[in-house]
């Protein structure tokens, strides 16, 4: 991503400084074409004579866009906060009442989801001052959006945090007999199951997570929320726990 920003950033340097009707004329519509010609030799001389003066300019330019898209999520996670961490039909893990909150958006036929899943249970394990809330973000398919409606189904019976790390362990593409196996195996009453899965509570839940990851720019699982930090893939844990300890101290 940066080594694209930087080639648009040159690109559109170059064609500023350089390019006939560029920024000169634009500066300064009086100069002759001759004059202009003079400018933009002189500019292209000074650039080939200093490029780091180039160098400069577009790492000026990645750290006011960088700037740019920090203060735009920290503006969008204020907006949205209580939609994050206090959306009563979002399942939670670990301490409800925990100091810190860490929200993850995810899916159960994302790989890297699936990775992240056991270290975050030891995770929370370890620290009984989390409260973590799972954000059912189905974007991989009719698969994955039918477990997303069958975990939060079981919501309604107690039993989503031993159905989803139950799912995660599920090696390979959650076909929708295996997700109904698994519930199956875990002792789920499968006709209550079945019946929740069909309640447009669900429906409505599931699209405020997806109308939530794109208000706050999240395009991927899965994407972590920790304080007033975004940390977007298979993050390790001791990044997350760091996040953790930052949100800490700061509340």
């Amino acid at each position: 991503m940066a080594k694209a920003g930087s080639l648009v950033a040159g690109a559109v340097l170059a064609a500023m400084l350089l390019l006939p009707g560029g920024a000169v004329q634009a500066q300064d519509a009086t100069l002759s074409d001759a004059e202009q010609a003079a400018v933009r030799a002189l500019v292209r001389q000074t650039l080939m004579e200093n490029p780091e003066i180039l160098i400069e300019a577009l790492q000026l330019y990645e750290q006011q866009q960088l700037q740019a898209e920090v203060e735009r999520q920290g503006q969008a996670l204020a907006a949205h906060r209580t939609a994050l961490e206090n959306d009563p039909t979002a399942p939670v893990i670990g301490n409800p009442d925990g100091d810190v909150v860490v929200v993850e958006f995810f899916d159960y036929n994302c790989p890297y989801c699936r990775r992240v899943a056991e270290p975050l249970r030891q995770a929370i394990e370890a620290d009984g001052n989390l409260k973590v809330v799972m954000k059912e973000w189905p974007i991989l398919g009719p698969e994955s959006y039918f477990a997303s409606r069958a975990a939060l189904a079981a919501q309604e019976q107690g039993r989503y945090e031993d159905f989803h790390f139950a799912l995660m362990e599920r090696a390979g593409k959650l076909t929708q007999d295996q997700v109904l196996a698994i519930a199956e195996d875990l002792g789920l009453d499968m006709a209550q199951l079945q019946a929740d899965m069909r309640s447009p509570d669900i429906d409505a839940a599931l699209q405020r997570t997806y109308d939530l990851a794109e208000a706050l720019g999240i395009n991927g699982t899965p994407a972590f929320v920790v304080g007033e930090e975004i940390l977007p893939g298979a993050v390790t844990m001791s990044r997350l726990q760091q996040a953790v300890a930052q949100a800490r101290e700061g509340s």
